[in-house]
């Protein structure tokens, strides 16, 4: 049933979660590489997940779906899990959590431009704006601060955060045709990307996994950030009366996350971090507010 109170409690709850999650992946990635992380993240996700579904009485919708949506499971999990995490995996073992984290933000605007091609939306002078706001906020970021000299502090780095995001955008455009479930495509689609990623690991990093607290880290990334925080998420969305209202709680998410980032890893919050991140937030903020307008004039229309 829709509640907007529970909707804004289950939104609060994900957010807080995925506040957590940067650090997490720091943590995880000081004695494992990113693949490995990818592993057991993975492994525990697909669990958490199967859990979900048996305690809410849908696991045999598991076994209920079209061979053609199984094969889509597949192409999917390919992407994400597999592709996606490889990437954002490989940008927080480059950069300091408190560059990449913010320049995975910008996904939901790359979202927005692949819409226009893809999904046949109109980009209108509102979405060039916010896309300059946020690209601006991503170079000063990247160069920390050092924008006249274009110098990037990792490029291979900032170039895996901003492909995670490209890679990401694309997910979301395919599960708009998804027709399943959202937590039973989720788990077939890391139940299916598994086998590829634990083929990876054993071509390089190898299943030497040190105990631990990195272990434990990439184990509460699979539980929290890859399961728990999606399901949440889908319930808010399920019992929002306002979506946009639910929506706007991620805008949260990246404040927390520094302050974690800080107090827990101990990275010095550099000047040109709020700056960029203040930047990319305006861009969002900028993209969210034509969305919500679209949505309300479609409402009453």
């Amino acid at each position: 049933m829709v509640n907007q109170k529970h909707a804004m409690a289950y939104g609060l709850a994900a957010v807080l979660l995925w506040s957590t999650v940067a650090t997490a992946f720091k943590l995880a990635l000081a004695s494992l590489a990113p693949v490995q992380v990818l592993l057991v993240a993975c492994s525990s996700s697909v669990l958490v997940l199967a859990l979900v579904l048996w305690l809410q009485g849908r696991w045999r919708a598991v076994f209920r779906l079209r061979r053609a949506q199984y094969a889509q499971s597949l192409a999917m999990g390919l992407i994400n899990p597999c592709l996606y995490y490889f990437l954002l995996f490989g940008a927080f073992d480059r950069l300091p959590a408190q560059e990449a984290q913010p320049l995975n933000y910008t996904w939901a605007l790359v979202l927005a431009y692949l819409s226009v091609p893809f999904l046949g939306q109109r980009l209108r002078a509102v979405d060039i704006w916010a896309g300059l706001v946020c690209y601006s906020g991503v170079v000063v970021i990247a160069t920390r601060g050092e924008v006249t000299s274009l110098t990037f502090s990792d490029p291979l780095g900032v170039g895996f955060a901003l492909g995670s995001t490209l890679v990401w955008a694309c997910y979301w455009i395919l599960a708009t045709r998804d027709s399943r479930d959202p937590v039973v495509g989720l788990f077939l689609n890391f139940l299916f990307g598994l086998p590829f990623i634990a083929l990876a690991c054993a071509l390089t990093a190898g299943f030497t996994f040190p105990s631990g607290r990195s272990l434990a880290a990439a184990g509460y990334v699979g539980v929290f950030e890859m399961g728990v925080a999606f399901v949440l998420w889908s319930q808010a969305m399920k019992k929002a009366e306002n979506t946009a209202r639910v929506s706007n709680l991620i805008f949260i998410s990246p404040f927390l996350s520094l302050v974690f980032i800080h107090f827990v890893l101990g990275e010095v919050i550099l000047p040109s971090t709020y700056l960029g991140l203040g930047l990319i937030l305006t861009g969002l903020w900028l993209q969210q507010r034509r969305v919500a307008a679209r949505e309300a004039s479609l409402a009453h229309g």
